[in-house]
């Protein structure tokens, strides 16, 4: 009665945010650049946070201009942190609403929204004799968690970024060179060109015995799947996507997501899952490339189009889409 209207765990909230029982949030406590254009964000997280393995993400909760948007990012702390931090390095991409503000403008102080981490790109149990880890451009900041907390007897890194002060954490990856616990290889596109994976036979002649991790644009990872699999060790790579490869337009319409009563107007290339992320909408997610079913949700109404093929899938009982990979095809109601 005293507090009417709002709860007791209202005012708790304001006074202990990250307390045990609360939502999970996190606090950010210092943001340290890495390059012109990415940053690395420290979070003290709640006391409901559960840890994480090396190579997982975190889905975070930012409010942006009045509106709390959702992202996905890789950790890069170690999972041991003494202080109990952690720490996702974000790069600010075009017109990239939550990267932009993270990088540029958010401040010390600042309440975020966590989910717990989640992600299967992560290290085996029992150590591999020998570790390829093959990114480019961003794809680097789920490696680097790996590389800050598991150390191999023989691993090598090909990373690829357009110049060298393009290069995240290029002081820490020649640290570790100096310290003999890294053979790093550095490809410079704009001067380079782009890496033919064919190359990998004069970087790393061994590279077929060695497990490897991959993590870049859609164009490296595609030409690496193949690469493995024409010689017959598929097994052996392991992929991190980060954006689904879009080869079909819908024909967009209007989103109802029934259960947080929220509409918006969507056009025929967006992911349902963006689209849902853009109106505040905490969407259920993986990998964002349609392969681990991480962002499955009902389909209550209307028909969506999967970006991949080109297929509608129309609303009927039982109906599960894959948020990820699919867009508006008309009207349509998600679950969410």
């Amino acid at each position: 009665m005293v507090t009417t209207p709002l709860l007791p765990s209202d005012y708790l909230d304001l006074v202990s945010p990250l307390r045990a029982g609360a939502d999970l949030r996190g606090r950010i406590e210092a943001v340290h650049p890495e390059t012109g254009d990415a940053a690395t964000i420290v979070i003290r997280p709640g006391r409901g946070w559960r840890g994480h393995t090396a190579g997982q993400y975190v889905r975070i909760g930012v409010d942006v201009d009045g509106v709390r948007l959702w992202r996905a990012y890789s950790l890069t702390s170690p999972t041991n942190r003494q202080d109990g931090r952690i720490t996702i390095t974000v790069k600010a991409i075009p017109d990239g609403k939550v990267s932009s503000h993270l990088v540029r403008r958010v401040k010390p102080g600042t309440l975020i929204q966590l989910d717990q981490a989640t992600g299967d790109f992560v290290l085996p149990e029992a150590k591999p004799a020998k570790v390829l880890y093959l990114t480019a451009g961003s794809g680097i900041t789920p490696v680097m968690g790996m590389l800050r907390d598991t150390e191999f007897d023989d691993v090598v890194m090909v990373h690829s970024a357009p110049q060298p002060h393009d290069v995240i954490f290029r002081d820490e990856l020649h640290g570790l060179v100096a310290d003999k616990k890294l053979s790093l290889t550095e490809l410079h596109t704009d001067t380079d060109g782009m890496l033919d994976i064919a190359r990998l036979d004069e970087l790393v002649p061994d590279w077929a015995e060695r497990e490897t991790w991959a993590c870049g644009p859609a164009g490296l990872l595609d030409a690496a799947e193949k690469h493995w699999s024409e010689h017959g060790v598929p097994e052996r790579l392991h992929v991190e996507r980060f954006r689904p490869s879009i080869v079909a337009a819908g024909d967009g319409g209007e989103v109802t997501f029934s259960t947080t009563g929220k509409t918006v107007d969507a056009d025929g290339t967006t992911p349902l899952l963006d689209v849902g992320e853009e109106a505040g909408v905490l969407m259920p997610s993986g990998c964002r490339m349609g392969i681990c079913f991480g962002c499955v949700t009902p389909l209550k109404a209307g028909a969506v189009r999967d970006l991949r093929t080109g297929e509608i899938t129309e609303a009927e009982p039982g109906v599960l889409i894959q948020t990820c990979v699919s867009a508006a095809a008309g009207p349509c109601d998600i679950e969410r």
